[in-house]
């Protein structure tokens, strides 16, 4: 199986107001994400690619566009956007348009990763 990945970068705002009142992502705070993509495929295609990176600009342009300096909660419309649910979402929205995507990986601190792979 070949493998390949692909980071980007945004910075936004979420809260998660269903946690207690104590707890410190119930208040309105943001993070700078990193989300990875990872394409694969038992063969190449006929340039020697999973894909060719520069076919992920769709992603790069969706996530600028979208995310970055957004509030995530109007994003998504709901109050549970954990890096989970993100995702999960990136997941959803790149399998649609690269059928090689085999999983997502979000970061919202340096120490702490969430992936999504069915």
């Amino acid at each position: 199986m070949f493998i390949i990945t692909k980071e980007f970068h945004f910075s936004a705002s979420h809260q998660l107001s269903h946690l207690p009142d104590d707890h410190q992502c119930a208040r309105l705070h943001g993070h700078n994400y990193i989300v990875v993509v990872e394409l694969s495929a038992a063969e190449l295609d006929e340039s020697g690619f999973v894909r060719d990176y520069h076919e992920l600009q769709p992603l790069k342009r969706y996530i600028d566009d979208e995310f970055d300096h957004r509030h995530l909660n109007d994003v998504l419309g709901h109050n549970r956007v954990t890096s989970e649910c993100l995702a999960k979402h990136f997941y959803d929205w790149c399998k649609v348009r690269l059928p090689e995507t085999s999983a997502v990986r979000v970061s919202e601190t340096p120490k702490t990763w969430a992936e999504y792979r069915p």
